[in-house]
């Protein structure tokens, strides 16, 4: 092609200029691209590109020094490409810097066994943040951002609108779609139509509904039925966070829970779920009250009896009286000479204006493993930095509690709960399964020894078992010390 082209056999002088001649648009200004080729400098340099699941190929024509360079590159990235640009240019080039790691099993994030890795060489960027960051738009967020403070009631259609302009915008910036805290009073005053109009716009643009659903006890299967209904008539991906079931009564009801699931999938509802596993959750004590009767006694009773066990539930966060921090409610209570219901009043009364945050046992652990072992739940945190121990130990723990001594599950599809199955239920591309060309997120942790550490009263210790991790190629963990490195990067849908 590039000889029948240079002695004019194909085309005529006049018609190959005028194919590498800048298109100009209806305003006079100038494209960068002819009839077929790229302009990369006016009478110069002119190319082509190609890609296709996996390979990519690029024609260089280099006019004013009659030469052509074609690659053909495998890679799926463009690093080759503009290696060999400045190669053949002369120009600088920087080769990546790599890691060398040497007789390990690897763990592609697929759910396949384990293979030889022999070498792996990570590429190695960096950017401003040490870990990677993606975001869903809230709309308890959205709320207060037309609603103001003026949250306990149903919003108007005309309220519902401004919301819709105002998700529309954030999902253009990259949000990866519409979250919801239904059981939250910021939210708990919306009804379905709202969730679902907001969900629709999410869907426009490709976005995903994640959703802590409006009860985790006394109205649970209602909650999920509502979920489900939001992914039919919105027609967008579902996924419930932190699935539990939180009331002592309904304790062993997750296999049916389930079974509602796999209906909702198979009447074509892309539901899915994250799960996390401890036996506690992490909140505000308010949530305990389902009916926002925050004075009851009667209420408070139920929640003793029903919500949570008050003798092993412990305030994480009390701003009114600090030396209430790391005690638990029963505790507390006999402090004030009162039951563990009047003593849980007592908290919601004294922190109303300041907040607070209890960590507080009410799961079983059979729910926790039924859900853990839905092929369609993936792991979760639900974390932060401290207060509840799955901030620093979610994981360790799935991989040595519930792998290696229960035996839950192969070490292959905790991996892949952890990875591909997350990327996947996000809508993240690029990322979760070790592959050529996609970032090199990694980490090298022993099967053997792997276990967490956190608990309660030390929420912030460091698992045992992990040895280094990589972010987008770049170390920021080893061996028990984070390193001074900040490659992460806003990830946008």
């Amino acid at each position: 092609m590039g000889s029948g082209i240079i002695h004019r056999k194909l085309v005529k002088k006049s018609t190959f200029q005028e194919a590498i001649t800048p298109g100009k648009l209806n305003n006079g200004e100038a494209t960068k691209y002819g009839l077929g080729w790229f302009i990369d400098e006016p009478g110069k340099i002119i190319s082509h590109t190609g890609h296709w699941v996996g390979f990519a190929t690029i024609i260089i024509r280099y006019i004013d020094r009659n030469q052509t360079v074609i690659l053909l590159d495998n890679s799926s990235n463009s690093y080759a490409d503009k290696l060999v640009r400045n190669i053949w240019e002369e120009k600088p080039i920087t080769l990546p810097a790599t890691h060398l790691i040497t007789n390990v099993k690897v763990i592609d994030g697929t759910g396949l066994p384990a293979f030889a890795g022999g070498t792996i060489r990570a590429g190695m960027k960096a950017t401003p943040i040490s870990v990677n960051l993606a975001t869903y738009t809230g709309q308890a967020w959205l709320r207060e951002q037309v609603m103001k403070d003026d949250l306990l009631r149903k919003a108007t259609a005309e309220e519902i609108g401004s919301m819709k302009i105002i998700l529309d915008r954030e999902l253009d910036k990259g949000s990866l779609g519409l979250g919801t805290g239904l059981e939250y009073e910021e939210a708990f005053y919306s009804n379905r139509d709202e969730v679902i109009e907001l969900a629709k716009v999410a869907a426009a643009k490709g976005g995903r509904y994640i959703s802590h659903i409006r009860s985790e006890d006394m109205h649970v299967e209602e909650s999920i039925e509502e979920i489900i209904e939001i992914g039919r008539a919105a027609k967008i991906p579902v996924q419930i966070s932190h699935i539990k079931i939180a009331m002592r009564s309904k304790w062993g009801n997750s296999a049916s829970i389930v079974r509602q699931l796999q209906q909702a999938r198979l009447d074509g509802v892309n539901i899915t779920a994250d799960v996390y596993p401890y036996n506690m959750w992490s909140s505000t004590p308010r949530v305990l009250f389902p009916k926002k009767d925050f004075e009851s006694l009667a209420s408070a009773e139920f929640a003793t009896r029903e919500l949570f066990d008050p003798a092993s539930s412990v305030m994480t966060y009390y701003p009114p009286n600090k030396t209430y921090e790391g005690k638990t409610v029963t505790e507390i209570g006999k402090l004030n000479n009162e039951t563990p219901a009047q003593a849980l009043l007592r908290i919601v009364r004294e922190t109303a204006e300041t907040g607070s945050a209890i960590v507080a046992t009410s799961m079983s652990e059979v729910d926790i493993s039924n859900f853990i072992d839905w092929e369609h739940s993936n792991i979760c945190s639900d974390g932060t930095i401290s207060g509840h121990p799955r901030g620093h130990g979610t994981f360790p723990r799935v991989l040595g509690k519930y792998v290696r001594e229960q035996k839950l599950m192969p070490l292959e599809t905790a991996i892949y709960k952890m990875t591909g199955l997350t990327a996947e239920h996000v809508g993240i591309k690029g990322r979760g399964i070790i592959v050529r060309g996609n970032f090199a997120d990694l980490v090298l942790f022993d099967p053997a020894t792997i276990i967490d550490k956190a608990t309660i009263t030390n929420s912030t210790a460091l698992s045992a078992g992990v040895e280094y991790v990589w972010v987008n190629g770049k170390l920021v963990y080893r061996n028990q010390v984070a390193q001074p490195n900040f490659p992460g990067r806003f990830i946008a849908r």
